[in-house]
């Protein structure tokens, strides 16, 4: 009888390819683990920003409110000291000159002149506006009992009265009048109360007698 012969071959070599050793294998499933773990990083961070973005811009203008009846908190002690009268400065031709005479004898927090959501730098404390650039645009000639009239607002694109449906602040997110980009800005009233705004004027933003508009 002829004996059968054993192959002494590995199964390997049998086959003609190589087996992955384990360690191949586990650094593949290891390499594989991580991209995974990495698109849901990057999955998760577009979700979290797009979503978002809506609170930061809401919360900016809550910020901008708050920042413009800071200011009404100054410019009503100054009424109160001034025959109920808001800061007029004869021949001021910007904001800042005008409610220079705010700081620091009614507010020492110049943190409150500067929009959030400008590019406008922070003021330093308690130093005279004049010597720097605010985010708001001031109606001078005021007094107490215009309560139903805008007081301050963000900066306008122009210091010309606008009638109903003109452009109040940019609509297209440049300059001047950006504070918020293309969303509009906020208006303060004579009575102390800020409402939000879009881009062109609800209503009729005209000059009563003495009364003239300055932008930052």
């Amino acid at each position: 009888m002829k004996r059968r012969r054993h192959s002494t071959r590995s199964a390997p070599e049998q086959s003609g390819r190589p087996r992955p050793s384990r360690a191949r294998l586990v650094a593949g499933m290891a390499l594989i683990e991580l991209l995974v773990v990495v698109a849901l990083i990057l999955i998760l961070t577009v979700l979290y920003w797009t979503s978002s973005a809506p609170s930061r811009e809401q919360r900016q203008r809550a910020a901008c409110r708050q920042n413009l009846q800071g200011i009404y908190m100054a410019l009503k002690l100054y009424a109160d000291q001034q025959a109920e009268k808001f800061p007029a400065v004869p021949g001021a031709r910007t904001a800042e000159e005008a409610l220079d005479v705010l700081v620091p004898h009614y507010t020492v927090d110049t943190s409150v002149f500067t929009c959030p959501s400008s590019k406008d730098r922070p003021l330093p404390a308690g130093e005279s506006l004049r010597k720097h650039k605010i985010s708001y645009a001031y109606y001078m000639g005021r007094k107490e009992a215009d309560a139903a009239e805008v007081l301050m607002s963000d900066e306008q694109v122009s210091a010309l009265p606008k009638a109903a449906g003109l452009p109040l602040f940019s609509a297209t997110g440049r300059a001047p009048g950006n504070n918020h980009g293309q969303h509009g800005g906020n208006l303060l009233f004579g009575d102390g109360h800020a409402d939000w705004c879009a881009p062109r004027a609800p209503g009729g933003l005209v000059f009563t007698q003495g009364v003239v508009l300055l932008n930052p």
